[in-house]
């Protein structure tokens, strides 16, 4: 049986006109959390991701051995450096234009992960598994450049898609 098609609606095949809106700025999206709750993150995630980076280079460095004062005082060390430099970054980072944004925060990642992996050979020398400790050197900056490498694209993309030429966000 057929029935005729109300008005307004579309036939298959063809795609009503939908119309933008009045004027070009885009809403933005609800923020969950308040201004006081932001001003906390700023300074305990890169806190607790410094307690987690200092025991991660700790564990590395002995390596399944017997922890001795010299460890932890390595691992506190290591953790205050990667979270004074991470909260700096924070503040620092997002003034500046979009490549040197993303420069700064893969100059922090390679870094990181080139001490941290740096930490790790200290196993493979001790071992004898034929490596010195230039390969070990070698290796440790390689693998932080292939690391640094991916985090620019990364980064930059993220920048280079939500700011203008001077840093700003694009709302």
């Amino acid at each position: 049986m057929a029935q005729a098609v109300p008005g307004g609606v579309s036939r298959p095949g063809r795609t009503p006109e939908v119309e933008g809106r009045a004027t070009d700025v885009r809403a933005r999206p609800p923020d969950v959390f308040d201004a006081r709750t932001h001003a906390v993150a700023r300074v305990v995630v890169p806190v607790v991701l410094g307690l987690v980076y200092g025991y991660w280079v700790a564990a590395n460095n002995r390596a399944g051995g017997p922890i001795t004062g010299w460890n932890v005082l390595l691992g506190i060390a290591s953790g205050v450096v990667f979270s004074v430099v991470c909260m700096a970054l924070l503040q620092l980072a997002p003034r500046m234009a979009r490549e040197v944004h993303a420069l700064l925060w893969t100059a922090f990642v390679g870094c990181a992960f080139g001490w941290l992996y740096s930490q790790s050979g200290s196993f493979f020398a001790t071992q004898g598994a034929g490596q010195s400790g230039h390969d070990d050197v070698v290796r440790s900056v390689l693998m932080s450049l292939a690391a640094s490498a991916v985090t620019f694209i990364v980064f930059f993309y993220r920048y280079y898609t939500r700011e203008d030429a001077f840093g700003r966000r694009i709302r």
